[in-house]
């Protein structure tokens, strides 16, 4: 009987996916190349869902249920026999993935979709050796998979769209917002607005116009304020497309369009500056610390998830 999520890759990003699937009350099977990791993918996983809990996004009866779907395996194929549909999280090596990819596309029946988290590989590439790549879709959860609703739904040039929908409307079930993503292009939907922002951002330390803190200051307290609830196109309609016009054509043409990251930032990287790994990039991390803003991060996205989520049902 296929009456399984299978998550395949139970580190960071798989132990989070498993954890939401089994919180929208699926038997959900974490799967990894041994034991140790997958005893530690499910002690991630059972942290995210204490993790929730503990901040008012799932009760403590819905956690109790969700530990119980959850099982763990490091027979793939004997674990694929009860699968229906299928989520790889394993290392963003395209080669990695194209095997895993046509080893699942051996075993399971077309009707099974088999999904990758991948961040920034081509679905149509990963799925590139399969015999039935209809079937095959990128589902990208963002980080922390247990907090950020977001998972960017990709088609790729063979996916069918039935396939698609059905992954996306899955996932609307896991207290997910999925984006329908048409193309398989590099940076996806949400990277490529993101990319911009970081480009534009740089170019503005890197001319000196102003410091790190204040743009992330900036983007943080201003227009990332009202994202949850605000995008930027609804923002335009609201200030009239005319008016939303005339400031693009002001503006544009003085902001970054390099074609290429920024010689600042590759100086950076040349000199050994990578960032909190390091101990200084944008910022001097020796001062700063990155678990408490990561934890800062996390409260933060929960309470727009609370706020969010109290919106939408009073409408």
């Amino acid at each position: 009987m296929r009456d399984c999520i299978m998550v395949v890759g139970s580190g960071m990003m798989g132990s989070g996916i498993g954890a939401m699937s089994a919180l929208a009350g699926n038997r959900t099977i974490l799967v990894d190349v041994d034991e140790s990791h997958v005893r530690s993918g499910m002690e991630k996983a059972m942290a995210c869902i204490d993790l929730r809990v503990g901040n008012g996004l799932n009760t403590a009866e819905e956690a109790e249920e969700a530990k119980k779907r959850m099982e763990t395996s490091i027979d793939m194929l004997k674990a694929a026999a009860s699968a229906r549909m299928v989520i790889e999280a394993v290392v963003e090596q395209l080669e990695v993935k194209q095997a895993l990819f046509a080893k699942l596309d051996e075993v399971l029946p077309v009707e099974v979709p088999i999904c990758s988290n991948t961040s920034g590989l081509r679905i149509t590439d990963i799925s590139g050796t399969c015999k039935k790549p209809e079937r095959t879709v990128t589902t990208h959860f963002w980080l922390p998979a247990h907090l950020v609703p977001l998972v960017e739904v990709v088609m790729g040039e063979k996916t069918e769209r039935v396939v698609a929908e059905g992954v996306r409307d899955e996932l609307k079930k896991w207290k997910k917002s999925p984006v329908l993503v048409q193309r398989d292009l590099p940076g996806q939907l949400a990277n490529r607005v993101f990319q911009a922002i970081i480009r534009e951002s740089v170019a503005i330390v890197a001319s000196g116009l102003a410091s790190a803190e204040d743009v992330d200051t900036a983007i943080s307290c201003g227009m990332a304020m009202r994202f949850p609830e605000w995008g930027p196109l609804k923002h335009l309609d609201a200030i009239g497309l005319n008016l939303g016009l005339a400031v693009q054509e002001a503006v544009l043409p003085d902001i970054c369009a390099d074609r290429q990251a920024n010689e600042y930032l590759r100086h950076m990287v040349e000199d050994g500056n990578l960032g909190a790994k390091t101990g200084k990039g944008f910022y001097d991390w020796s001062k700063l610390s990155l678990e408490e803003d990561m934890a800062k991060r996390d409260k933060f996205i929960i309470e727009a998830v609370k706020i969010t989520s109290e919106l939408n049902r009073s409408v």
